[in-house]
């Protein structure tokens, strides 16, 4: 706490970060929804974070600095999930998104675009291991759409 102190930028990259939380993740229920959305404001050529309102209100480098911190801790809530929490979440997101759940499945399957969603230095071992429980998650929700009974016929 005390080296925050000793540093003035660590601490608008804090209440930065604080104001990221409160105002915006705080709306978002769900950490997969809330990873989702703070990659969807790192530009993918060059990792930096964007966003207009933090950027004005602190400086461009601080809210890039607070975005990334936010999404660091996002990754790592992630992380400590269960498949069965995760499965949990990646239903929520589908149903939000407003997709067709076989369309949704198959995309995400083959795609893999929760891959595009992680910080940019995480480790690769800590990588692998959301990855590989997303995929889990993704089969079982796969497993029951190929058991759901058909709609009536037409």
């Amino acid at each position: 706490m005390a080296t925050r102190l000793h540093n003035p930028r660590r601490l608008d990259v804090q209440q930065a970060a604080d104001d990221i939380r409160s105002r915006t993740l705080a709306r978002i229920n769900r950490p997969l929804d809330r990873l989702i959305h703070l990659a969807s404001t790192r530009d993918y050529n060059t990792g930096i974070y964007h966003h207009d309102g933090l950027a004005a209100r602190y400086s461009p480098a601080v809210a890039c600095e607070a975005l990334a911190d936010c999404h660091r801790e996002v990754f790592h809530e992630l992380l400590a999930c269960s498949v069965q929490e995760l499965l949990a979440q990646i239903e929520g997101y589908m149903h939000t998104a407003g997709i067709d759940a076989n369309d949704f499945l198959t995309s995400w399957r083959k795609l893999e675009p929760y891959r595009v969603a992680v910080p940019v230095q995480t480790d690769p071992l800590s990588g692998e291991f959301l990855f590989c429980n997303l995929k889990t998650a993704l089969a079982i929700l796969e497993s029951r759409q190929d058991r759901a009974p058909a709609g009536p016929a037409a």
